[in-house]
């Protein structure tokens, strides 16, 4: 049980070490970090553009990292804020021209990535581990929320 905790957790330390690094290397050209290439790439998909709080919880991260991140996308002229009121966190934030540009080529690296990272696996290895993690990361998240059982050793 416990070699199964110790590949799991260096697996996934692994795999997000190397995908970080991956899109940090791949911002760089951007003048940006790793994590904005998330917020391209969903950003992209809603070209109607999205809330600071709705794209928050699209990318699984906080407000502020949102806001600083939407700052920086904005002084480079990838991005801007339309509508809102004295609220900012209820304009629309969208990419602009160039930013949509540069979301299709993060997208498309995105993709290659990931495909050379599946090399070696067949179509139904990747489907058996996508559902596999999907449901590892629903469990993980109930027990985050409710905690570990007491009663079980």
């Amino acid at each position: 049980m416990v070699d199964r905790f110790q590949r799991f957790s260096f697996a996934i330390s692994e795999l997000s070490r190397y995908w970080h690094k991956i899109a940090a290397d791949e911002m760089e050209k951007y003048g940006l970090k790793g994590p904005h290439a998330v917020y391209f790439t969903t950003l992209y998909q809603m070209p109607e553009g999205v809330t600071a709080a709705q794209l928050s919880e699209l990318c699984g991260r906080d407000k502020a990292d949102v806001s600083r991140a939407f700052s920086i996308m904005e002084e480079k002229g990838l991005a801007l804020k339309e509508g809102g009121s004295k609220n900012q966190y209820r304009a629309l934030l969208k990419l602009t021209d160039a930013g949509r540009e540069a979301a299709r080529q993060i997208g498309t690296r995105a993709e290659l990535a990931v495909e050379l990272g599946g090399q070696g696996l067949t179509p139904e290895h990747r489907e058996i581990f996508y559902n596999a993690l999907e449901q590892i990361v629903a469990n993980l998240q109930i027990l985050s929320e409710k905690g570990l059982p007491s009663n079980c050793f």
